[in-house]
């Protein structure tokens, strides 16, 4: 079974076999994040699941007009289960309500944490014990004098990791100053700290898509 982690991707339809649609996980309903949603909701075939926040307002008009989508909102701390996977959604500290999702099957644990700048103790707390084997993360921005609000700059994000000490951990959401701050820094990455490119596959036991 695959997920799709988030849909703002303009070309989703051209990524999978007609009627091979992945389940749906939404970490938040900023526009970047659902836009591929739109248009993809107006073909045929079969419906396709959504999991979301709670959030009444979500994006434009998609819940009043949802086409073949099938909007499930999801709570914190409350596992669901999609085939072989035990999926827990867990609380973010961004401009909008989002989600991370930490991902179980087998021996296997990703643990998905974007957009958020720093993370609520609650989520720090669950994250230890959880104890991921993969950790893909926020970090938009290369350090800052004054700590962001709605993106971890590389400072937040590596305290993170330090703090929740995953086997492996990518950082994501990448902004073009980052992309420049790391020509001449990428040194500065601890080991087993990797800076997620487009197009790049993890090889893990779990068949994730993130976005």
């Amino acid at each position: 079974m695959r997920l799709l982690i988030d849909a703002g991707r303009m070309d989703l339809a051209e990524c999978f076999s007609a009627g091979d649609f992945p389940t749906v996980l939404l970490t938040h309903f900023h526009p970047d994040h659902v836009q591929g949603l739109f248009h993809l909701r107006w073909g045929l075939g079969k419906r396709i699941t959504v999991h979301c926040p709670p959030d009444s307002e979500g994006c434009a008009d998609l819940y009043k007009n949802p086409g073949l989508l099938e909007f499930r909102p999801v709570r914190t701390f409350a596992p669901f289960r999609l085939g072989p996977m035990a999926i827990t959604p867990v609380p973010l500290i961004h401009s909008k309500i989002t989600l991370g999702y930490c991902i179980e099957s087998g021996d296997s644990r990703i643990a998905y944490l974007a957009d958020t700048a720093c993370l609520p103790p609650v989520t720090e707390t669950f994250l230890r014990d959880w104890q991921p084997s993969a950790l893909v993360i926020d970090c938009s921005h290369p350090p800052q004098i004054d700590p962001p609000k709605n993106h971890n700059d590389v400072t937040l994000a590596l305290a993170v990791i330090a703090a929740v000490r995953p086997q492996r951990a990518w950082l994501t959401h990448i902004g073009h100053e980052l992309d420049a701050w790391l020509k001449d820094n990428g040194h500065m990455v601890p080991p087993r700290v990797f800076v997620a490119r487009d197009r790049e596959f993890i090889h893990d036991p779990l068949d994730i898509v993130a976005e």
